[in-house]
């Protein structure tokens, strides 16, 4: 195979890979951009729900907490501990995860120091119905394991797309053509310098994003490998 044949069957592969996954691509970005600010909205947005926390000396254990959190599920046989965020301040709480049959992700706010649950998203405001909806789109485009395994592929097929896109890079032959950008051309054309100037510079950033996503939604086979 000449090196001609090689590029012109990596640029078609590059492009129809592009066509295919585009928009469930931008969706994904659109809304992990989202998630990436979560912790401080609803940081934000709970500090108007519970009280102020005073620092009363040392924090409780963990396993006070945890203990605490789950006889509050001693109803609830079903109910799993999922994850703990801890404090990392002094006037923050202990966030406890559980999930339920009925909700996967239930936020639990724990007093540090008297070990009170002061909040949990049983009942959710706005703010974490809308974060909820983002997360399900994020991770599974709202449709369930179907769409958890759709957009774990496209993590895969994003990582092929920005290597090939890094094959495709005029930058090889001449580094300088390859961030060069002319805006005094046709619109496409400077669609396209803008295309290769910002692909190259988020590659390294795409791939690892979109692989450890696709690690994550394929976690049955990613798991084991890592």
């Amino acid at each position: 195979m000449t090196y001609k044949t090689l590029r012109n069957f990596v640029f078609t592969l590059h492009r129809y890979i592009g066509l295919g996954v585009g928009l469930i691509a931008i969706i994904v970005g659109l809304t992990g951009s989202l998630l990436v600010f979560q912790s401080e909205i609803t940081t934000h947005q709970k500090h108007d729900q519970i009280e102020t926390i005073t620092p009363q000396g040392e924090m409780l254990p963990i396993e006070v907490v945890l203990n605490t959190v789950k006889n509050s599920y001693a109803s609830q046989p079903d109910a799993k501990l999922k994850r703990v965020y801890l404090p990392t301040k002094p006037d923050e709480p202990f966030n406890v995860i559980y999930a339920t049959k009925e909700n996967d992700w239930i936020e639990n706010d724990v007093h540090p120091y008297t070990g009170a649950v002061l909040v949990n998203n049983l009942n959710p405001n706005l703010v974490e119905r809308f974060y909820k909806v983002i997360y399900e789109l994020h991770y599974s485009l709202l449709a369930g394991d179907i769409g958890y395994k759709i957009v774990g592929t496209v993590g895969l097929l994003v990582c092929i797309l920005t290597i090939t896109g890094i094959f495709l890079w005029p930058g090889w032959r001449n580094l300088l053509t390859g961030f060069k950008i002319k805006l005094d051309t046709h619109p496409k054309r400077v669609n396209f310098d803008i295309h290769k100037v910002a692909g190259t510079i988020a590659a390294v950033f795409l791939v690892f994003t979109f692989f450890t996503g696709f690690c994550w939604n394929f976690n049955e086979f990613g798991e084991p490998v890592i």
